[in-house]
């Protein structure tokens, strides 16, 4: 959403100003309609680039908002309330986070536009899965059917990635926290015990030497830690950016030990998942295909989609399609829809098949879980290992000597 600096009149002709929130100017003009207000001067605020981004951050709407607001709303139109009247309640109690996206689509829809053309105005909110299948719901006459399904779909995604993301957070907490007691030791400990060592001109082995040479790079060149760190940050995420890079990093992340593949079963959960709904939405198997296609955040597994896609679009069955890419989909996926295509429940099999994809990434977390513990254990008494036996060797020779 972006900011909007307006001065406008009001009813009675009186010049007023302030700011308000929207995707684009047409937009901030029709919600000053809405309040009564006429606008003749509409400029959208400037920020600092820095301020761009955090706030950015700061009000991006997640997955979890996103699964609240679907339930709530399904819950309001299975009840037969009426959507805007359903939206403006939502609204009132909505997180600071969704209100103007809120705001946005009841403006938009008292205007004249569909519920599903509201949400496709907000891509980074609603996926375009999200948006086809209240889309799909509106065509058929059955949106809350539709919308309960997105419901329970989002509260699952939920569920799903909190214990993913849980297993990840115990490994980063240590790495941080290990870099930040190397760096205290580095930058304030060594330097002292160093003009020790010199004071009393002692015998220093390999690996004090080694820790010493570190410390005086990081005393002299501290300032260039950070920059190199925004460097590489900042050239990662261009080069993620284009599209070859973009299909070599995503390459890459399937090929990881151990995490590799829990990145591909957390991806194919999502596709059969997501294909599953959207095909028992009453969706053609190849929109669906384009839709899931555009929506699994991986250039690897979308390819593939694309190439099976083709093969459908010639007359082939999906499982058949499906099975010419070995390297992204496993036989069971292809194997069981194989049956749901001759029993007519392709929709089912998928829903099924993303089941038993998810209890074995669940499986995958906590057997990960359970070994990386030992593993970060080992690696930390080695490191700290090294760095006592660095700082107590000098000081042994030393008291040697006497």
């Amino acid at each position: 959403m972006k900011r909007f600096e307006y001065r406008a009149r009001d009813k009675t002709g009186k010049v007023v100003r302030g700011k308000v929130e929207a995707n684009a100017a047409p937009d901030a003009a029709r919600l000053l309609r809405d309040r009564g207000l006429t606008a003749f001067k509409l400029s959208q605020e400037k920020e600092f680039f820095l301020l761009q981004i955090i706030n950015g951050f700061v009000n991006q709407v997640g997955l979890s908002e996103v699964a609240d607001f679907t339930r709530q709303f399904s819950t309001m139109v299975t009840a037969g309330l009426p959507i805007t009247d359903a939206l403006v309640i939502l609204r009132e109690q909505s997180k600071p986070k969704m209100k103007p996206v809120i705001n946005q689509l009841v403006s938009d829809i008292q205007g004249g536009s569909s519920l599903s053309g509201a949400l496709e105005k907000h891509p980074k909110v609603f996926t375009p899965v999200y948006t086809s299948l209240v889309r799909a719901g509106e065509t058929g006459g059955v949106l809350d059917k539709i919308l309960e399904r997105l419901a329970d779909n989002l509260e699952s995604q939920r569920e799903f990635h909190s214990k993913v993301k849980g297993a990840m957070i115990y490994p980063v907490i240590v790495v941080i926290g290990m870099f930040a007691v190397g760096t205290i030791m580095m930058v304030f400990v060594i330097p002292r015990l160093t003009q020790i060592y010199e004071e009393f001109d002692a015998e220093l082995p390999i690996t004090t030497r080694i820790v010493i040479g570190i410390s005086e790079v990081m005393q002299k060149m501290w300032w260039a830690i950070p920059i190199v760190g925004v460097g590489l940050v900042w050239g990662f995420g261009a080069f993620s950016r284009t599209k070859v890079g973009r299909a070599k990093i995503d390459a890459l992340k399937f090929k990881i030990p151990v995490f590799g593949e829990l990145q591909k079963k957390v991806v194919l959960t999502e596709f059969a998942r997501t294909l599953g709904l959207l095909v028992g939405a009453g969706i053609p198997i190849l929109e669906g295909l384009r839709v899931v296609g555009g929506a699994v955040g991986n250039v690897v597994v979308s390819d593939a989609i694309k190439r099976a896609s083709e093969k459908v679009e010639k007359g082939f069955a999906l499982s058949y399609a499906l099975s010419q890419e070995t390297k992204v989909f496993p036989p069971l996926l292809f194997q069981m829809l194989a049956v749901g295509e001759e029993t007519g429940k392709v929709d089912e099999t998928l829903l099924k098949v993303s089941k038993v994809f998810e209890q074995d990434t669940s499986h995958a977390v906590k057997n990960l879980t359970a070994a990386i513990e030992p593993i970060i254990m080992v690696i930390l008494g080695i490191s700290i290992g090294f760095l006592v036996l660095s700082i107590i060797l000098p000081i042994y020779n030393l008291t040697s000597q006497f």
